[in-house]
């Protein structure tokens, strides 16, 4: 497969509870990412905004800028003030020579409060996608203008989560919206995975993969736990170390001729899921996996 392995810092630290993996540096994160033979990192809140930082901190580890999340409001802001928002952070991926954007919908969103069960996340009425796909459309083809595939990120506790949320975004958008297909969030929302990949050949413009802890996540579904939580409890881990079928997900990546990039998005506590340990997991899985 022509495909690069990536990983994301949450292994390290966590965006929306930073007090998880706290200790742990950046010059860490780079330095054991590199150690376990990535080529690349996407964005986490410890890394600097300024390329010119930026650059020479992953060039110096061998790593380049695989991506980074950007949270979208277009639920509340016309296409013109979405594109006026997005401008600075395209201008970062652009300097670092990123092909991709990682875009996800998080007005009304509960994924980072770790307050809010999970069954209260935000739906759209099935009268509000067209509009929400138009406008995204045109966030996709400014992004696209500037050398950039707005990949969309479904992620639970926001409005784009189960499969049939998937499926109204790409109906009503156009094909300049990519999809990024995150193999633990499609499996804890109830949607397989694979049946994605086959069912949007030629839309898949970036890839995600978590493993999940069925028994953690079955725990958390019968409490109705919030997505934190669950997260806390350790429903997902590397890809290779939990119930996600990697092989029929490889099988159906290499049918489907996908290129690009293969990012480990694991978040876990790093207090309880040591990151130099689970980052080394993580990449000899996908490493097996890319090369059969």
């Amino acid at each position: 497969m022509n495909v690069s392995i990536g990983i994301n810092p949450i292994t390290w630290s966590n965006d929306d509870l930073q007090y998880v993996g706290a200790n742990n540096s950046l010059e860490k994160c780079l330095r054991e990412a590199a150690a376990a033979g990535y080529a690349g990192l996407e964005l986490g809140h410890k890394f600097p905004r300024d390329p010119a930082v930026l650059k020479p901190l992953l060039e110096e580890h061998g790593l380049s800028l695989v991506s980074g999340w950007y949270s979208g409001e277009l639920l509340r802001r016309s296409a013109a003030e979405e594109i006026g928002a997005i401008g600075k952070h395209a201008d970062l991926l652009c300097a670092m020579g990123c092909k991709v954007l990682i875009f996800a919908e998080v007005t009304g969103c509960i994924h980072s409060n770790k307050d809010i069960r999970l069954s209260r996340r935000p739906n759209l009425h099935a009268t509000q996608w067209q509009s929400f796909g138009e406008r995204m459309s045109a966030v996709a083809a400014y992004c696209a203008d500037r050398g950039l595939a707005l990949c969309y990120h479904h992620h639970m506790g926001t409005v784009v989560q189960s499969r049939a949320d998937i499926d109204a975004l790409m109906n009503s958008s156009s094909d300049e919206v990519r999809l990024l297909v995150d193999t633990g969030h499609a499996y804890f929302a109830g949607a397989d995975p694979v049946q994605l990949v086959d069912d949007y050949t030629g839309r898949i413009g970036h890839v995600h993969c978590k493993d999940v802890r069925d028994p953690v996540m079955r725990q958390c579904q019968n409490r109705d736990s919030s997505f934190l939580d669950a997260v806390l409890d350790g429903v997902f881990t590397v890809p290779g170390d939990g119930d996600v079928d990697y092989e029929r997900f490889f099988t159906a990546l290499r049918k489907a001729a996908y290129e690009g990039w293969i990012v480990v998005e694991a978040e876990q506590d790093p207090a309880v899921a040591p990151p130099d340990y689970y980052a080394s997991l993580g990449y000899r899985n996908l490493a097996r996996l890319s090369a059969a």
